[in-house]
C-alpha cells in the first residue's frame, strides 16, 4: 500500500539527509586515512629517533662515556618509555628479536624492527658493540603515538567543521531545488481545480526549468482544449435543438389536428428527415467517443483495398448520379492487399464520399482512387467542389472546425465526419491528410499499412 503523501519525507529533507550522509562518509574515510597516515608517520619518526638514540648510546659506550654516568643515561631514556638492555646475540638475546635478526646483529649489523609482544607492539633498535655484545633500545608504539594525539585533535576540528558546512550547504541546495518543484506541485493542484491561468517561472536546473515550461504548456493546452470543448458542445447543442424543434412543432401540429389530411404525408416525411438527421448526429457522436476509448472493436485481416473501393464505388455511383455528379473510380490493375479492418475502412470511404458529394456542384466530378504506396496503400477521395484554403487544410480534421467556418455558406454535415475519419485512420495504424485535388476541389488521403504490418 503506498505511503500517504503527508507522511513522506520532503525532497528538501531527503536531499539534506543524503548530503549529510555523503559528507559524513567522506569525513569518516578522510579521517581514517589521515589518522592512519599520521600514525604511520609518527611511528616512522619515533623509529628514526630511537635509532639515533641507539647510535649515540653506542658511541658513548665505545668512548667509555656511558660508564661514567650510566644511571643518568638510563634515567633520561626511561623518561621517554625507552627500555635499555645489553644483550648477547650469540646466546639468543634479545628475546624480542627472531633468529634472523639476532644473526644480523651478531654479524655486526644494526637491526631496526617493529615486533608484536603480549599487550602491544614495540619499536626495537639494536646496535652491535666492539665487545661482541649489543645495545638494545625498545619503546612501545603507544608511547610514540601519544605524540600524535594533538595532531589528531587538530585534524578532527576541520573535519567536523567540514561536516557542518556540508550539512548547511546541502540544506540550502535542497531548498533551492525543492522550491520550484513545490511550486509545480501547487500549480498542478490549481490546474486540477480548474484554474487555467497558472504560469510558472522557469528557474533552477535545466530539468526543473523544463518541468515549469511543461506545466505552462499544459495549462495553455488545457485552456485551449476546454475552449474547443465549449465550442463543440455549443455547436452540438445547436444542431440537436434545430431538428428537435422541427419534430416537436410538427408533432404538436399533428396532435392538435392542425395539419390537413393532404399534408400529413409531407409532414411525416419532414419529421422522418429530421429524425434521420438526429440519428446521424448521435451516431457520429458515439463513433467519436469510441475512438478515444478501448471498446472500439477492430477485426483486422488481409483486405483487398481495390475490391473494397470498387464495391463502394458501385453504391456511390447511384447516389452521385441522382445529384448530377459523375463518379470516377481509379483502381490498380492487380489486387492491393492491406492489413486492416474492412468495415472501418468502408466507414472511412463512405464518410469521405459523403463529404465530397455534399460540396460538389452538379457536373463536377467525385473521384475514388487507390494506389500502392511504400509500406502500404493510399486511399484517396477527390472532388471538384470549392476546395479548401491553406488554413482550412491545417484544421481540416479538427472537430467542427470547417463546420463553424462554412455553416450557412456551404452545405455542411454534423461537423464530425472528418474527425472520425482521422481517428479511424489512426486506430487502423494509418494516417489521414488533406490537400488540393487536380479536379479543383479538396483531396483527402488515408494511408493504410500493408499486409506485414500490425494495424491498430
Amino acid at each position: 500500500m503506498p505511503e500517504p503523501a503527508g507522511r513522506r519525507a520532503g525532497l528538501a529533507a531527503r536531499l539534506t539527509g543524503v548530503t549529510v550522509a555523503v559528507a559524513l562518509l567522506a569525513v569518516v574515510i578522510t579521517g581514517a586515512v589521515l589518522f592512519g597516515l599520521v600514525r604511520g608517520a609518527s611511528e616512522a619518526q619515533a623509529q628514526e629517533t630511537l635509532g639515533r638514540q641507539a647510535d649515540l648510546l653506542v658511541t658513548a659506550i665505545d668512548r667509555q662515556l656511558a660508564a661514567q654516568r650510566p644511571a643518568l643515561l638510563t634515567s633520561l631514556l626511561r623518561r621517554q618509555d625507552i627500555d635499555v638492555a645489553l644483550a648477547d646475540p650469540t646466546a639468543g638475546e634479545p628475546a624480542v628479536l627472531d633468529d634472523a635478526q639476532r644473526s644480523t646483529l651478531a654479524a655486526g649489523q644494526p637491526v631496526s624492527a617493529v615486533v608484536d609482544v603480549d599487550g602491544g607492539r614495540l619499536l626495537v633498535e639494536a646496535r652491535p658493540l666492539d665487545s661482541g655484545r649489543a645495545v638494545v633500545l625498545s619503546q612501545p608504539t603507544s608511547a610514540a603515538g601519544a605524540a600524535t594525539a594533538e595532531a589528531r585533535r587538530r585534524l578532527l576540528v576541520p573535519l567536523l567543521l567540514g561536516l557542518v558546512v556540508a550539512a548547511v550547504v546541502g540544506w540550502l541546495l535542497a531548498r533551492w531545488l525543492a522550491r520550484p518543484l513545490q511550486q509545480a506541485a501547487a500549480a498542478a493542484q490549481r490546474l486540477a481545480g480548474g484554474d487555467r491561468d497558472v504560469r510558472l517561472t522557469a528557474e533552477g536546473p535545466a530539468e526543473v526549468a523544463e518541468l515549469a515550461e511543461a506545466m505552462n504548456g499544459l495549462g495553455t493546452a488545457l485552456a485551449a482544449a476546454e475552449a474547443r470543448e465549449r465550442e463543440f458542445l455549443l455547436s452540438v447543442s445547436h444542431e440537436l435543438r434545430t431538428p428537435l424543434t422541427a419534430v416537436r412543432g410538427y408533432a404538436e401540429a399533428l396532435a392538435d389536428g392542425l395539419v390537413p389530411a393532404e399534408d400529413v404525408p409531407r409532414t411525416g416525411a419532414t419529421v422522418q428527415a429530421e429524425a434521420e438527421r438526429l440519428d446521424r448526429l448521435v451516431s457520429d457522436l458515439l463513433d467519436l467517443a469510441r475512438l478515444g476509448s478501448t471498446d472500439l472493436r477492430l477485426d483486422v485481416g488481409d483486405v483487398d483495398l481495390a475490391a473494397l473501393v470498387a464495391q463502394a464505388g458501385t453504391v456511390w455511383a447511384d447516389r452521385c448520379a441522382r445529384e448530377g455528379v459523375p463518379l470516377r473510380v481509379e483502381l490498380p490493375a492487380a489486387p492491393l492487399v492491406v492489413r486492416t479492418d474492412p468495415t472501418r475502412v468502408r466507414q472511412v470511404v463512405d464518410g469521405l464520399a459523403e463529404n465530397a458529394l455534399r460540396v460538389t456542384p452538379a457536373g463536377a466530378p467525385v473521384v475514388l482512387a487507390v494506389r500502392a504506396e511504400p509500406g502500404g496503400a493510399l486511399l484517396e477521395v477527390r472532388d471538384g467542389g470549392p476546395g479548401l484554403t491553406d488554413d482550412d487544410l491545417r484544421v481540416a480534421f479538427d472537430r467542427s472546425a470547417l463546420y463553424q467556418r462554412y455553416r450557412g455558406v456551404r452545405r455542411v454535415g454534423t461537423g464530425l465526419g472528418l474527425a472520425i475519419v482521422a481517428g479511424l485512420a489512426r486506430r487502423l495504424g494509418g494516417t489521414a491528410t488533406a490537400g488540393r485535388a487536380v479536379e479543383g476541389g479538396a483531396a483527402f488521403r488515408v494511408w493504410l499499412p500493408g499486409p506485414d504490418a500490425d494495424a491498430g
